[in-house]
């Protein structure tokens, strides 16, 4: 006998209780974080009032944060994010924490990626401890770049955080948007299985950064400056109005 296939989630599945609580972290930001949105908006907004750079850098997952800023549809063309291979997954995953936690390699990225004074750098941490998230804050901020933080307030505070010597990316940033996440990121409990899974920083993150983006954009547009925005490449215009900015996209 078949069974016929829900067309609905039961409230009480994980993935219905995935979705809610991805969508109660999304809805606190309009409250809780409200402050912290607007403070980082008019950070970015001042910046692209004076034609300066908006980088982005995370390590691990959080690197496809800076991605999400990046060529994108509806964005900024005035996004420059910080990508090294070597803090990615896809070549070694291993590596990639290793390199995470070494002293010395922001100072070779800065050297290689280079950030004004007057620009704007945003940095995404689910833990904000790795040491190459507190060294680029260090230099960036020690060289007069403000920098939006983006982090678990939570896991961050948490005794069952590993353990820094470092200050971690909260105690640094000018402005820090907490992402209201769990310890350890995921969120979802499953019957007969000791370890939560599904993680929601990348989603709630994502929001953070459209959410800042929309109201940068917004107040640029009322001090009189009219910032560019890509296109999708998916639609009849999009590879026309692209291409006005060809020689402006960087490489990261």
């Amino acid at each position: 006998m078949t069974h016929p296939t829900p067309t609905t989630l039961d409230a009480h599945s994980p993935a219905a209780r995935y979705l809610g609580l991805a969508a109660d972290l999304v809805d606190r930001l309009r409250t809780t974080e409200g402050a912290n949105i607007l403070a980082a908006a008019r950070i970015i907004a001042d910046a692209l009032v004076a034609q300066r750079t908006i980088h982005i850098f995370g390590t691990g997952h959080s690197h496809m944060l800076a991605e999400e800023l990046y060529y994108r549809a509806g964005g900024l063309v005035n996004v420059k994010p910080l990508l090294f291979e070597g803090l990615m997954l896809h070549t070694s995953a291993l590596l990639s924490t290793s390199l995470e936690r070494l002293p010395g390699l922001a100072e070779a990225l800065l050297r290689d990626h280079p950030i004004a004074p007057d620009d704007v750098l945003i940095v995404a941490s689910n833990s904000g401890s790795n040491a190459v998230t507190s060294e680029l804050v260090q230099l960036a901020m020690a060289n007069g770049t403000p920098v939006i933080a983006i982090t678990s307030l939570t896991h961050a505070t948490s005794p069952d955080a590993r353990p820094t010597s470092l200050p971690r990316l909260h105690e640094l940033a000018t402005v820090v948007i907490d992402n209201g996440g769990a310890v350890g990121d995921a969120a979802v409990d499953i019957a007969g299985l000791s370890s939560r899974v599904s993680a929601t920083s990348t989603v709630v993150g994502a929001a953070i950064l459209n959410a800042v983006m929309a109201e940068a954009i917004q107040l640029s547009v009322d001090a009189g400056v009219i910032p560019d925005i890509y296109e999708s490449s998916n639609t009849s215009s999009g590879d026309v109005s692209n291409h006005r900015f060809i020689g402006r996209i960087t490489t990261p």
